[in-house]
């Protein structure tokens, strides 16, 4: 079970309107809180309304009914899953919390045209994205995916998720790799680390997606290894009992942008502990989770140095307190050239996007 804090819940003088876009946020919170289970998601939702009464008069029933006709619920395989609708709102939810929170002049202006640079469509087609152009769109293919999910002669619908879109071929104006720490640190002594982490990604995915569709982002994530993910899967992050491989972290980061173009490449590494794992040259993981153990800190500043050399700056966001923690931050930091952020939870994406934003456009 999570460990959530909430408070009795206050409508005030809240119009209808706004009273219904507050329990449909309620369900996305707690849903990303969930690692987008909607089994818990909705048990955590009824002891809230047992304990605080959410839900007002509605019965957990009409809750899930207004879920579904608003789009944010579906049934798949006999099971309610979240849709492409929920997936979009998260992001838009993320990006519009942290832009509601940035003092003015802090960010400028962020209103970037969608002017096309180097938008050559490509055969390979994908998914619809909010903020995808509609000259992309593939219509012989988003008419055949309508067909094969629901086909009757005598009606005929069109869902976002049939909806594809033709790959583009461009020039990055900025590549970056964004790397979320998932070990168990994360989630130790009743404090949420991992949602503001996966927050903050999703703001990031939306601020690149809507404002700078020249730039290229992968995001990682890393425990006892690092993998790369699809960033459609950032909402269902879960942390796991792993240890910290920073440095498999970079090495794979360091991979994935060797193969981006852009004058400006970065690793954005969000992580809460000290590294204690790494791989050994015969390929074994190494784990010491005791301390700083020079074998381990040493091929981490190791890795840290080629990123240098090959050109990519490291800004390491580290959302812990511990002090000696920050000794081995200032170590890597200077091994790279790059920069150190000790942020807490509630500042973290602030001072993500704001350091994206400014240091992208040292390279424009």
């Amino acid at each position: 079970m999570l460990s959530i804090r909430y408070t009795a819940w206050h409508d005030g003088a809240a119009t209808a309107e706004e009273q219904l876009e507050r329990l449909l946020k309620l369900f996305r919170v707690v849903l990303l809180k969930a690692d987008m289970d909607v089994t818990e998601a909705l048990e955590l939702i009824e002891l809230l309304d047992e304990r605080y009464g959410v839900l007002g008069s509605m019965s957990m029933e009409d809750y899930i009914a207004l879920l579904r006709a608003e789009g944010l619920l579906e049934e798949r395989d006999g099971q309610l899953r979240p849709t492409a609708k929920t997936e979009r709102l998260l992001r838009t939810d993320a990006l519009d919390e942290i832009f509601r929170t940035l003092k003015k002049g802090e960010l400028g202006n962020h209103d970037i045209p969608h002017n096309g640079e180097g938008s050559e469509p490509l055969p390979e087609t994908r998914r619809f994205m909010f903020g995808d152009p509609i000259n992309l769109i593939d219509p012989t293919e988003t008419l055949q995916n309508a067909l094969i999910r629901d086909y009757t002669l005598d009606q005929f619908s069109l869902h976002e998720d049939d909806i594809s879109v033709h790959e583009t071929e461009h020039a990055t104006s900025c590549a970056a790799v964004l790397a979320i720490d998932i070990s168990h640190s994360m989630v130790l002594y009743g404090e949420d680390r991992i949602t503001p982490a996966k927050c903050v990604a999703l703001a990031l995915v939306e601020l690149i997606t809507t404002k700078y569709p020249t730039d290229q982002l992968d995001v990682i994530i890393f425990g006892d290894e690092a993998q790369r993910i699809e960033r459609g899967l950032i909402p269902y992050i879960s942390v796991g009992p792993f240890h910290t491989n920073t440095r498999d972290a970079l090495r794979l980061a360091r991979q994935l942008l060797r193969r981006m173009r852009g004058a400006n490449k970065q690793i954005l590494l969000i992580t809460d502990g000290k590294p204690s794992a790494i791989f050994d040259d015969a390929g074994r993981l190494y784990k010491n989770p005791f301390g700083l153990d020079p074998r381990i800190v040493n091929k981490t500043l190791d890795e840290a140095v080629a990123c240098r050399r090959d050109g990519i700056t490291i800004s390491t966001f580290m959302i812990a307190r511990d002090q000696y923690l920050r000794g081995f931050v200032e170590e890597l930091t200077r091994a790279n050239r790059g920069r150190a952020f000790y942020s807490e939870l509630d500042q973290l994406g602030k001072m993500l996007i704001v350091d994206y934003v400014r240091n992208r456009r040292m390279y424009r």
